[in-house]
């Protein structure tokens, strides 16, 4: 009996072993970003001992699959340091959210003031960009190109010159806008403009690039009307390790790169640093350019602290195509779609009547701190110094008459034999260079408390300081010994040489003081926040021309505006797969320097300039699964007291501009997106924006002014119901991704474009007849681009090349249009958009 009770004790145990060994469960779970708790697509989950058994996160972020036994589970995404796990199988297992950590060093501090918005938890419209997203689609394109084909973007590379590029949101120029890089804002502080050739290296550097649409998740009282695009750059890599790329593409197209790294060091330091050369002679006549970037990050971490410096820039300088033509003078057969007037031969070589350089360094020193378990401050001080300008003509207009035009380009040389012949009278036709130079600091401060699990509460400061220099200066006297200017009141003799200053000099200075506050609730599956943001801009104009050194008028008073945002909004997940959100908000943004001091020439203070201001109200419902993730929403928004500076191109060469203040306009649409993966190696995107965007009112007693900036007439502007132009109301986009075998993928994306109107010509609506009367509606185009990548080993390191063709089909279209007197495709000046261009490169990770 002992015997028998001992052997069926024996074989017990051993069915129990071979259940536990060969029992089979499921493990499912979801992988998200541990700062910012969004979903992490397409990550890798697998057992480490090299079986092949295991899955990818979906759309979602979600994964589910099965094993046998225990087994060491490894959670892995690009950008992330892994996770490892012990599981075992004997039941089926929820994971939960599995939290990854950034493999670089400091940007969880970075997001703190970044700002940067939750799927399901923030009640914005967002559309996020990820760093190889942009190493697959980019190619020889410009920068923020990559957003084309998010809702309600239209992107342009206006003219065709390197970093000529400009972005529209929901038909908001880059005025209205706000671009943020880590967190700092990058827009003009005078006039709001974003200049992309001053960023050339970013796509190297990219960490994340989210579009914000409408007024957005930043705290900070910017007031952009449109959108925020925030872009992270990449801080310190905590493995170390590089990268080398090199690529070329059509026209000439050189790139190369590196990337250098030396991990987290055993003092708690580590540095990246990045380099580029980019150069080629542009797909547009003489808009050949050579730019360089850098980048380099130090960091150093202690246990509840770390201290990061990023100094970035980009130098450049390439030929402008700044003049648009008449669609018939692009069809005369010695022209075609290339055709760019704003050059010509001097002694035999290419040279560009425009041509811009710049160069503009950031700096930033970022510091965080964790103060408490439920306390943080977050504090970044930053500094840029601008220097550089454009080149063009000065003097005598002769750069845009037919007798001095060989072939429709300009006779530098001709010139040149006039101005020397001219002997002692000097030279009567010079180029001059228009500089702004300029300094920036600033520095912005956010702190952190969460009250408990459902309050947390936030606030800061955001303080500024700009000077900016503005001035000609002679650059070449094209065979002359000097130029007779008399536009200085101090110097009204003015003998200028190569170097010296001309026709204007001033100096604009802005202030910025501002506070912001913001309180966010969560209560299961709601999510909320109220954000209230004030700022004093201040406004000092010294014009060194325009008035004597001893006139106390030389320098202005301060001009000062108040402005305040208030918004607020709430998102409710209905339940995994179903959430609805709505924001409303209401903001006043102070005035542009420009619209301030209207008259260039003078000190003169526009007492009459009111704030910006809008109302915006959005709605919006998204769907998430594993397969499909879908967004929709619509928007409105009610713009007011709107300040436009117009330039019209006139057909001898010049230039008439118009200042409009007091200008009103309604914004609203629709926008939807997708995401469908029908079978694991198959993605399908796709992307629709339907938008009604009007002009509400007429204007009076508007100023022109000439190509000098001197006052020429009074007039009156019927611009009610007018189509608002420079950007396509509706627009589609559809995407196919497919990896044919491992490591092998292809694409394709279709981007459709539609009712695009050109930019009203405010000198042909001087009369009622007009009102009511469209600008020319440019025609419908479409556009297809393909791309590859094929990642492989070389000698151990981790390689991939990449392919892209950007306009396969090599469509002719228009991007951009000025109205003309007719309003119609005769009198139109226009921009052709870029036709087909190729890139390839290879990149060698080590």
């Amino acid at each position: 009996m002992k015997k028998q009770f001992t052997f069926f004790t024996l074989l017990i145990a051993l069915m129990t072993l071979s259940s536990l060994t060969f029992a089979q469960g499921t493990v499912k779970g979801k992988l998200v970003d541990k700062e910012t708790g969004e979903s992490l697509i397409g990550g890798t989950i697998y057992l480490e001992d090299n079986s092949g058994i295991g899955t990818v996160s979906g759309l979602d972020g979600t994964f589910s699959f099965s094993f046998t036994g225990e087994q060491i589970v490894v959670f892995s995404y690009v950008g992330f340091i892994d996770q490892v796990k012990k599981l075992s199988a004997v039941t089926d297992l929820d994971l939960g959210n599995i939290r990854l950590e950034s493999s670089l060093m400091g940007i969880s501090e970075i997001s703190v003031i970044a700002n940067i918005a939750i799927d399901r938890q923030t009640p914005v419209a967002i559309s996020t960009i990820k760093p190889q997203l942009i190493a697959e689609k980019l190619g020889g394109q410009e920068y923020p190109e990559i957003l084309k084909s998010s809702p309600g973007i239209y992107a342009t590379k206006s003219g065709g010159g390197f970093g000529d590029s400009r972005v529209n949101v929901r038909g908001f120029d880059m005025k209205n806008t706000a671009v943020m890089i880590n967190g700092i804002p990058v827009n003009d502080m005078e006039n709001g403009w974003v200049y992309w050739s001053n960023w050339a290296g970013l796509s190297e550097v990219t960490r994340s690039m989210q579009v914000q649409r409408g007024l957005g998740a930043s705290k900070l009282s910017i007031g952009s009307v449109g959108g925020t695009i925030n872009i992270l750059t990449k801080t310190t890599d905590t493995e170390k390790g590089g990268v080398i790329f090199t690529g070329i593409g059509n026209d000439g197209y050189k790139k190369t790169s590196f990337t250098l790294s030396t991990g987290l060091l055993e003092n708690g330091i580590a540095i990246t640093a990045s380099g580029a050369r980019t150069t080629g002679e542009g797909w547009i006549d003489a808009t050949q350019f050579e730019s360089w970037s850098y980048f380099l990050n130090v960091s150093k971490r202690w246990e509840k602290q770390s201290l990061s410096f990023t100094v970035f820039g980009a130098p450049q300088t390439h030929g402008q195509n700044r003049t648009k033509q008449t669609i018939e003078t692009y069809n005369n057969p010695n022209n075609g779609i290339k055709y760019n007037s704003d050059w010509g031969y001097k002694d035999g070589q290419v040279y560009n009547l425009n041509t811009n350089f710049y160069h503009k360094p950031q700096m930033s020193l970022n510091h965080f701190i964790q103060l408490s378990e439920k306390t943080k401050l977050a504090t970044s001080a930053y500094m840029s110094f601008g220097t550089g300008g454009g080149t063009g003509d000065y003097g005598e207009k002769k750069f845009f008459e037919d007798a001095y035009k060989i072939n429709g380009q300009i006779n530098f040389d001709k010139i040149t034999e006039e101005n020397i012949a001219a002997g002692a009278q000097g030279s009567s036709s010079i180029m001059r260079s228009s500089r702004n130079d300029h300094s920036w600091y600033g520095v912005l401060s956010n702190l952190n408390h969460k009250v408990n699990d459902n309050i947390e509460l936030s606030g800061g400061l955001d303080l500024r300081y700009y000077e900016g220099r503005h001035f000609r200066e002679v650059v070449d006297l094209l065979g002359g010994d000097f130029y007779m200017d008399d536009k200085n009141k101090n110097n009204p003799i003015n003998i200028a040489r190569v170097g010296d200053k001309i026709n204007y000099n001033n100096d604009g200075q802005t202030t910025w003081q501002g506070l912001f506050a913001q309180a966010e609730y969560t209560l299961d599956q709601l999510s909320s926040f109220l954000s209230v943001s004030g700022s004093n801009t201040g406004y000092r104009r010294i014009d060194y021309f325009n008035y004597l050194d001893s006139d106390p008028e030389q320098t202005s008073e301060w001009v000062n505006h108040l402005g305040y945002v208030v918004k607020g909004g709430a998102n409710y997940n209905l339940n995994t797969m179903h959430n609805v959100f709505v924001n409303a908000g209401y903001f006043e943004r102070a005035p542009f320097f420009d619209a301030v001091f209207y008259e260039t020439n003078t000190n003169a203070i526009n007492e009459g300039v009111e704030n910006e201001k809008a109302l915006s109200f959005e709605l919006g419902y998204g769907y998430r699964r594993s397969t499909f993730t879908g967004n929709i929403n619509g928007y409105y928004t009610q713009w007011k007291d709107k300040f436009l500076r117009k330039s019209v191109d006139n057909p001898d060469g010049t230039t008439t501009n118009a200042n409009l203040i007091g200008v009103n306009a309604l914004h609203m649409g629709i926008e939807l997106d997708f995401v469908w993966t029908p079978i694991q190696k198959l993605e399908i995107t796709g992307m629709a924006s339907l938008g009604d965007w009007k002009w509400q009112n007429d204007l009076n007693d508007v100023i022109l002014y000439d190509n000098d900036l001197n006052p020429t007439d009074t007039i009156n502007i019927f611009m009610k119901d007018l189509k608002v132009g420079d950007a396509a109301q509706t627009t589609v986009a559809l995407g196919v991704n497919y990896e044919l075998f491992k490591g092998f993928k292809l694409g394709l994306d279709f981007n459709y474009y539609d009712n695009l109107y050109a930019q009203f010509d405010p000198t042909g609506r001087t009369e009622i007849v007009k009102a009511g009367v469209d600008a020319w509606k440019i025609p419908a185009y479409n556009l297809l681009d393909f791309n590859l990548k094929y990642k492989f080993e070389i000698g151990g390191l981790q390689s991939t090349i990449y392919a892209n063709i950007n306009n396969l089909f090599d469509a002719e279209y228009i991007s951009e249009a000025s109205d003309g007197s007719n309003n119609d495709w005769r009198s139109a000046r226009v921009f052709y958009g870029i036709g087909r261009t190729f890139t390839t490169g290879i990149k060698i990770n080590f």
